[in-house]
């Protein structure tokens, strides 16, 4: 039986791949060009010229959501405003009053992200009741620019911050979020959704969340661009937390010009969120200005080549180095220190910090659970909250963490941040290096409810705990499986290091499209 159940799988995914492959050739055919290559720059000017309105371009991408998502199982939910929105971006344009870049541009936002009459759940049936009364800092911003709010993205469940195993781009709202290049391969979390979505061209850009990892993992597993910027530099009130001290949203999109694009967006000053109080008065304003064609010219780039990935991805490293150097860079192999320490003691400070956030964004929801440890029973109540994985592990380990004012943790958390912020700082200090390049991530490991992720990606850590940006950009492939590379520097260095990867994927060409295949 189980053996029938296999194949029924294999021949599902089979089927619904070809549909998907079709779906990419009759949306091209609608509007006249090709969505995946679109970029936000060339759809204004078409939108400028009139040969394009935002009520085609929505309408175009929620038709793939209908029938390409069968496979992908991006999207959670559609906007039903999404044409209505899309209609006042046509008539502001038709008066001569467009918002700027972002005006009518759809876009999917992950469903931790409070966002005005749409469930807001991050992937947890405990949230599916009353949605928030208020759209998250962030989401604002979005639609003061004109963006239009496609939809919400599923992700891992709390942002995989529930189970010791978790299943990356599982949620007992959405169920399995699969890789769009390879169906039955993982999509990598926590912000799954999100960039399986971008790389599927169910919307033109997409907005993520990382505390470590789940912005350039997921971006790097599914062939995209992802931005984690510095921390402060975009408002996470209205987001659902893990950790303050690096928690941070961040754009997802098929190029770098369409990241930089949004960021330049979502970034500002927010009284509601103290980290943002850093932001520096002189921070650029518009960073797709700021991206040079030839950035990598005379730019200095250590190579960090984590060999644990395995031998291909040290050979798409080699040809990185290859491609960085051909177009007039300097690399050195260069390894940052203390990343054993930082793993020791990142874990048990996300615990305390866990409690502390969640405890205080739960009060802001009605017909929620009040605290974690409501929301400890509400799980195990709950049977449809076990279906790919039982534990969580995690929540009950962060109920009887040391809290916020214990000495202990707050001396662990200022030798973890010290430690972090040093791993990038003396690197590029001794090396006298504009960023750190690595890895951003293995080949997509199978999705497999039993076993858990397979997820050994270290090159996320010090730029997370450091709360430094951090970007990732498609490096090529390992047989049709995606591999990106992530440029990092110092903090509020969001401009420089978009610009070398926007300088990087103009070199490398590396992108292509998903086939959707089955296995």
């Amino acid at each position: 039986m189980r053996r029938l159940c296999v194949m029924l799988s294999v021949v599902l995914l089979a089927i619904l791949a070809m549909a998907s492959s079709s779906a990419q050739a009759e949306s091209t055919s609608a509007i006249g060009f090709d969505l995946d290559r679109a970029t936000i720059p060339e759809l204004q000017r078409r939108m400028d010229r009139g040969t394009l309105g935002s009520v085609t371009l929505t309408a175009a991408y929620l038709a793939r959501i209908a029938t390409v998502d069968r496979a992908v199982r991006a999207v959670l939910r559609t906007d039903p405003t999404a044409l209505d929105q899309a209609k006042a971006s046509d008539r502001r344009r038709q008066a001569g009053m467009s918002r700027g870049p972002l005006d009518g541009i759809p876009v999917l936002l992950k469903d931790n992200v409070d966002t005005a009459g749409l469930p807001t759940t991050a992937g947890s049936r405990a949230l599916r009741g009353t949605p928030p009364a208020r759209d998250a800092t962030l989401v604002r911003r979005l639609r003061e620019a004109g963006a239009v709010i496609l939809g919400k993205a599923n992700l891992s469940e709390w942002a995989n911050f529930r189970s010791t195993k978790p299943t990356s781009g599982w949620s007992a709202m959405g169920g399995q979020t699969n890789n769009p290049y390879v169906l039955d391969r993982n999509p990598c979390g926590s912000s799954s959704g999100s960039a399986a979505g971008v790389a599927a061209a169910l919307a033109q850009v997409a907005i993520g969340s990382e505390t470590d990892g789940s912005i350039v993992c997921p971006a790097g597993m599914t062939g995209v661009v992802g931005h984690k910027p510095s921390l402060g530099l975009i408002s996470g009130a209205g987001v659902v937390p893990i950790s303050a001290e690096q928690d941070t949203a961040g754009p997802i999109a098929r190029n770098v010009v369409d990241v930089a694009l949004t960021l330049s967006v979502l970034q500002g000053r927010d009284p509601a969120d103290p980290a943002t109080s850093r932001y520096p008065a002189g921070q650029p304003t518009d960073y797709a200005a700021l991206l040079r064609p030839d950035g990598l010219r005379g730019a200095r780039i250590g190579l960090w080549r984590l060999p644990e990935l395995g031998p291909d991805v040290e050979r798409l490293m080699t040809r990185t180095a290859a491609v960085l150097r051909a177009h007039g860079a300097e690399v050195v192999d260069v390894v940052p220190p203390y990343q054993q320490r930082i793993q020791e003691l990142e874990f048990p400070a996300l615990l305390t910090e866990f409690h502390r956030d969640i405890d205080a964004y739960l009060r802001t929801r009605q017909d929620a659970p009040r605290d974690l440890a409501a929301l400890i029973e509400y799980n195990r109540g709950d049977p449809l909250e076990r279906t790919c994985f039982p534990g969580q592990e995690l929540f009950e380990q962060a109920l009887v963490a040391p809290g916020p004012d214990d000495p202990g943790y707050r001396a662990r958390r200022a030798e973890l941040t010290d430690l972090a912020r040093r791993s990038i700082d003396e690197v590029l200090a001794a090396h006298r290096l504009d960023a750190i390049a690595a890895p951003t991530n293995p080949p997509a490991w199978k999705t497999d409810c039993a076993k858990g992720d397979n997820d050994v990606i270290p090159s996320s850590t010090p730029a997370a705990v450091a709360g430094y940006p951090d970007v990732t950009v498609p490096a090529g492939f390992v047989g049709p499986l995606p591999v990106g590379v992530s440029f990092m520097a110092g903090r509020w260095a969001d401009a420089q290091v978009l610009s070398l990867a926007a300088a990087f994927e103009r070199a490398a060409k590396a992108r292509k499209p998903p086939r959707y295949l089955p296995h």
